[in-house]
């Protein structure tokens, strides 16, 4: 089966490729615009086909399609201080993709939606992903429209990995307010898990909201990333006005910063999104949290990998 992963450099395609290949799957074609993390998915799987393309402009990435048998549409723009990259990267990229799965009548797509479209955060990339998802859903092709939390795991070059690499540079990690802001976190491994099993099931027609078992407040989080790397920092909670002024100012300084405002916002918009039975549905067993965040940073063959921003 020849499976096709637009987008497939990031944390979930890098994650995605590892399982498929440990379930038989080898004719698998990961595209995507950034170069060093294509670069680091090559070295790690030289016998799968890995190509640049910008899904956003028409160009040769579309032969990849024919003769797939699935593809899983991964790409997306999870944070930038500009709109732009948001509208292109989210929904025309979409569109491009979706003309080439119906001219090449690509019998199943797996959609990689978010649970932001679900969520009462309203910014560039909550109102993308739902156009994103309209999109798809509108296009009449056979899919399955999954919505993941907010996903840690190998090759976090963002969230949880960013975090526990600014931990091992500073001697204090500071946490906005009184840090008790629940979050869903879904670790990546189980993810891939669930969407290698709509692969082999094709589950059509359906949109499942795909959370975290357990609820985490955010400084639990940070205390279990710092007893997983052994990191010495130090946890200080500092007022929320002060951290997103910061958040401000680093801003103006970094054209891609780890983390903007508007996440901030949104880590504290009190969230809560639906648990269902995944783990029964998709034949899939979970990891518990504290089990998947020592996987994630302590992996001999891939704990220590980080993809760029």
């Amino acid at each position: 089966m020849k499976i096709v992963l637009p987008g497939g450099a990031g944390l979930v395609g890098q994650n995605l490729v590892a399982h498929l290949k440990r379930n038989g799957y080898t004719d698998l074609v990961v595209l995507d615009k950034h170069r060093a993390n294509l670069d680091i998915c090559r070295t790690l799987h030289p016998d799968i086909v890995v190509d640049y393309a910008d899904l956003a402009e028409p160009g040769e990435w579309a032969r990849h399609f024919e003769g797939a048998e699935a593809v899983v549409m991964l790409q997306a723009q999870i944070g930038d201080p500009k709109p732009e990259p948001f509208v292109r990267n989210n929904v025309t990229s979409t569109e491009r993709i979706l003309e080439v799965i119906q001219r090449c009548k690509v019998p199943y797509t797996v959609h990689i939606s978010s649970s932001v479209v679900k969520s009462v955060a309203d910014d560039d990339y909550t109102r993308t992903k739902r156009a994103q998802e309209q999109i798809v859903l509108a296009s009449g092709i056979p899919c399955v429209v999954l919505r993941p939390t907010l996903m840690f795991g190998w090759f976090d070059r963002k969230h949880l990995g960013w975090l526990s690499r600014f931990m091992q540079k500073v001697p204090v990690f500071p946490v906005p307010g009184h840090g008790r802001y629940m979050r869903q976190p879904l670790y990546a491994g189980d993810f891939s898990s669930i969407i290698v099993s709509c692969i082999q099931s094709r589950t059509t027609g359906r949109v499942f909201n795909i959370s975290g078992l357990e609820k985490v407040d955010y400084i639990d989080i940070i205390r279990q990333i710092k007893q997983a790397t052994g990191a010495g920092v130090v946890i200080v909670k500092i007022p929320y006005t002060l951290f997103y002024a910061l958040l401000k100012v680093w801003g103006l300084f970094d054209s891609n910063p780890p983390f903007t405002a508007s996440q901030l916002k949104a880590l504290v918009a009190h969230d809560e999104f639906e648990v269902i039975d995944w783990p029964g549905i998709f034949s899939v067993r979970p990891t518990p949290f504290a089990t998947a965040i020592h996987q994630t940073f302590n992996d001999p063959a891939y704990g220590k990998v980080v993809l760029e921003f």
